[in-house]
Formats: structure tokens, C-alpha cells, sequence
């Protein structure tokens, strides 16, 4: 005769199996999809495809947000598979299905993190050239504008550029510092340590 708790056990872990591979299928889609939006910006911009929403910022923080939610419900779903795991007595089967939904996650995670931070640089990069296009296009407008004013304008666009690479190196150090914690065997080098005031 079989035991009913081990029954409902094997059931209920067999249930959120089914309810990770789901959204597992999902992410992959909408990562893959989220990846392709990407790709459509250009250094002018957004590609035109004949779609308004396309390009939108709604567009793209509704992807996030959807990706988002999604990885919360996998990580949900693991916990819960976790805990089922636990209250029965475990097997190498399920040890090993349960590291390598783990690893599926951390994966996912790790390839939305990486998309979303190539789409920022490249969101930031066209911002800047937009920038730089209206500057032009208002530099040609005021022709009359005296030399002493030009020269001051660029100044303070030349102090906001230093400020946004200081900015940036600054994360870029702290990226390498924050990835060799992560991974003890990798030293940085001398030369990439230094100091930025």
C-alpha cells in the first residue's frame, strides 16, 4: 500500500515541474524577443519598421516588466519545489532536476541583466548623439551669438562629457571590483587600479 502524503508530495512536485517548465518556455520567449528589440536600435535610433510602439519606451519597460515579473514566478516556483523537495524524502532525480532549475533561472537572469544593460548603453549613446545633432542645429540657428557665449557653451559641454566618463569609469571599476569578489581566483592588475577625483 502506498503512502497518500507521498502520493500528494509526488503530485504537488510534479505540478510546479510543469509550472516552472512553463514559464521557462515563457522567459525564453520573451528574452529572445526582448534581445530582437535590441537589435532594432541603431546608432541613428530606432529602425523604422512601420510600427509606432515598436520603439517606444513603453514598449521596452513593459518588456522589462514583463521579464521581470516572470523571473520572480520562476524564482517563486523554485522556492516552492525547494520546500516540496524537502518535506519528502529526497533523491538524487529530484536533487539534481531541482539544481538544474536553479541554474536555469541564474541563467535567465543573468542574460536579461546583460541585454538590459547593452540596451541602456545604447539608449544612452543615442540620447547623446541627439544631443549633440540639437546643439548643432541650434548653433546653426544663432549665428549671432557672440564668441565669448560660443565658447562658454562648449565649456560646459566639454565639463558635462568629463563628468559622464568619470561617471562611467567609475561604475566600470566598480563592476571589475564587485566581479572579482564574485570570483576570488581573478586578480586585476595593478595598472587597472587606480584612482579618479
Amino acid at each position: 500500500m502506498t503512502d497518500p502524503n507521498l502520493e500528494l508530495q509526488e503530485s504537488g512536485w510534479e505540478e510546479l515541474r510543469k509550472e516552472a517548465r512553463k514559464i521557462e518556455g515563457d522567459l525564453d520567449v520573451k528574452l529572445s524577443s526582448y534581445a530582437k528589440l535590441g537589435a532594432r536600435f541603431t546608432q541613428g535610433g530606432y529602425v523604422d519598421t512601420g510600427s509606432p510602439t515598436v520603439g517606444s519606451s513603453r514598449s521596452w519597460k513593459s518588456m522589462e516588466m514583463e521579464i521581470q515579473s516572470l523571473l520572480e514566478k520562476l524564482l517563486d516556483t523554485n522556492d516552492a519545489m525547494s520546500r516540496c523537495a524537502a518535506s519528502a524524502a529526497p533523491t538524487t532525480s529530484v536533487t539534481q532536476k531541482l539544481a538544474r532549475h536553479r541554474d536555469i533561472l541564474h541563467e535567465f537572469t543573468q542574460e536579461f541583466r546583460r541585454i538590459k544593460g547593452n540596451m541602456n548603453s545604447m539608449r544612452e549613446h543615442a540620447e547623446l548623439l541627439s544631443s549633440v545633432r540639437d546643439d548643432i542645429s541650434e548653433y546653426k540657428a544663432s549665428g549671432s551669438m557672440s564668441p565669448r557665449m560660443q565658447l562658454l557653451r562648449e565649456r560646459a559641454a566639454i565639463h558635462g562629457s568629463i563628468a559622464h566618463v568619470r561617471l562611467k569609469c567609475r561604475s566600470s571599476l566598480l563592476l571589475k571590483y564587485v566581479s572579482k569578489k564574485s570570483s576570488p581566483g581573478i586578480s586585476l592588475s595593478p595598472s587597472s587600479q587606480f584612482h579618479m577625483t
